[in-house]
C-alpha cells in the first residue's frame, strides 16, 4: 500500500516538474510572442484598412394580402353569372409567407431589375452599375473580348443573345449569394425587410428600389389579375348592350321620321318597327342595368381583395457604412500568430526531447 502511494506520490511530482519546465521554456521565448503580437496586430490593422466599406441600402414595409371574396363571392357570382362571367376569388396564398421572399430571390425580378435605367445617370442601366462594382469590363477585355460589345440598352444581336444570359445568371447568382438579403424585421414581426449590401453606394440604393418596385408591383398584378380580367370582360358586354340600345332608339326614331304624314290605314308600317325597337330597347336597358351593378359589385370586390403594401423605411443617402475594425482584426489575428507561434514552439520542444531520448 505504501508502495502504491509513494509511485502515485513520485508520478504527480513528475508531473508537476514537467509541467514547471514547460512554462519555464515558454516564458523563456518571450521575445517570439512580442514579435508574432506584432506581426499579427500589423496584418489585421492593414487587412482592415484594404477592406471596402459595405453600403446597406434597407427597405422595410408591411404586406396586407387584402380581404377575399368569401363574404360576397356567392352574391357577385350568382349575378355576374346572368353575364356568363364566373367571379371566383383570386390570388389565394400563392405569395404567403415563404414564397414571397422566393419572389424576391427569383431570376425574374433580379433581372428586371437590373435591366432598369439608372436614376442616377439616364445614360445607364443598373446592370451598367453592377458591371463596374464587379470589375466585369476589365477581365473581359483580358479573357472574353467579345463580351464588350454587349449593350443591353439596344437590341442585343442574336450572336450575343446566348452571352447575355448567362451574363445574367450569373449576376442572379452572385446577387443572391453576395448582396441580397430577404427576411422579416424579426421573427415576431410582420413587416418584410429587404437588404442589399455591397461596395457601390448608389447601386445599392438603387437596386434596392429597383427590385422591391418590381416585385411589389408584380405582387399585386397577380393577385388581382383574375377580378381584373372579369371587369374587363363585363365592361365589355355592358358597352355592346349599351350600343345596341342606344342603336334601337335611333331606329325608334328613325321610324317616325321616314312617316311623317302616315295613313291611319297603314299603321302597322309605323307601328311594327317602333314597337319592336321599343321591346328591344327596353329588354337592352333592363340588362344594362343588371350588367352595371354587377360590375360595380366586381369593383368593390377588386378594392376588397388589392392587396396593402405600405413601405416603412425606404434607403435614404448616406446609406448605413460597415467597415471591418482595425481593433479588433489587429486583436484577433495577434491572438491567431501567437497561438500558432505557442503550438510551433511546443512541437519543436516535443521533437526535440525525443531526439535526445
Amino acid at each position: 500500500m505504501n508502495k502504491t502511494n509513494n509511485q502515485e506520490m513520485v508520478s504527480l511530482k513528475d508531473l508537476v516538474l514537467g509541467l514547471k519546465d514547460w512554462m519555464r521554456y515558454i516564458l523563456s521565448k518571450w521575445y517570439f510572442f512580442v514579435i508574432a503580437v506584432l506581426i499579427g496586430g500589423s496584418i489585421g490593422y492593414y487587412y482592415a484598412k484594404s477592406q471596402e466599406p459595405m453600403y446597406t441600402a434597407t427597405t422595410t414595409f408591411v404586406l396586407e394580402a387584402g380581404e377575399g371574396a368569401t363574404n360576397t363571392g356567392g352574391q357577385i357570382a350568382g349575378l355576374a353569372a346572368l353575364a356568363g362571367v364566373n367571379l371566383g376569388s383570386s390570388g389565394g396564398g400563392i405569395f404567403q409567407g415563404d414564397n414571397l421572399f422566393e419572389l424576391y430571390k427569383s431570376r425574374k425580378m433580379i433581372e428586371a431589375a437590373l435591366l432598369l435605367p439608372s436614376v442616377s445617370d439616364s445614360s445607364m442601366l443598373i446592370w451598367d452599375r453592377y458591371l463596374m462594382m464587379t470589375d466585369a469590363h476589365k477581365r473581359w477585355k483580358e479573357h472574353q473580348p467579345t463580351l464588350l460589345e454587349l449593350d443591353l440598352k439596344k437590341p442585343v444581336p442574336d450572336s450575343l443573345l446566348r452571352s447575355r444570359d448567362s451574363l445574367l445568371q450569373k449576376a442572379v447568382l452572385d446577387i443572391n449569394k453576395n448582396y441580397l438579403i430577404v427576411d422579416k424585421l424579426d421573427k415576431k414581426s410582420s413587416l418584410i425587410k429587404i437588404d442589399v449590401n455591397s461596395t457601390d453606394e448608389i447601386f445599392s440604393k438603387e437596386f434596392n428600389e429597383a427590385l422591391v418596385a418590381q416585385v411589389n408591383d408584380f405582387y399585386v398584378k397577380t393577385k388581382t389579375k383574375k377580378s381584373l380580367d372579369n371587369i374587363a370582360i363585363l365592361q365589355h358586354k355592358a358597352d355592346s348592350v349599351r350600343a345596341v340600345m342606344n342603336g334601337n332608339i335611333a331606329t325608334n326614331a328613325l321610324t317616325i321620321d321616314v312617316t311623317p304624314n302616315l295613313n291611319p290605314t297603314r299603321q302597322a308600317q309605323r307601328l311594327i318597327p317602333t314597337q319592336r325597337s321599343q321591346f328591344s330597347a327596353e329588354t337592352n336597358k333592363a340588362m344594362l342595368s343588371q350588367m352595371i351593378q354587377n360590375l360595380e359589385l366586381s369593383k368593390m370586390a377588386l378594392m376588397k381583395e388589392s392587396p396593402l403594401i405600405q413601405k416603412v423605411d425606404e434607403p435614404v443617402f448616406p446609406l448605413l457604412v460597415e467597415r471591418p475594425s482595425a481593433l479588433k482584426s489587429s486583436i484577433v489575428a495577434a491572438f491567431i500568430v501567437a497561438f500558432l507561434t505557442f503550438v510551433i514552439l511546443v512541437v519543436k520542444k516535443w521533437y526535440t526531447e525525443i531526439l535526445k531520448n
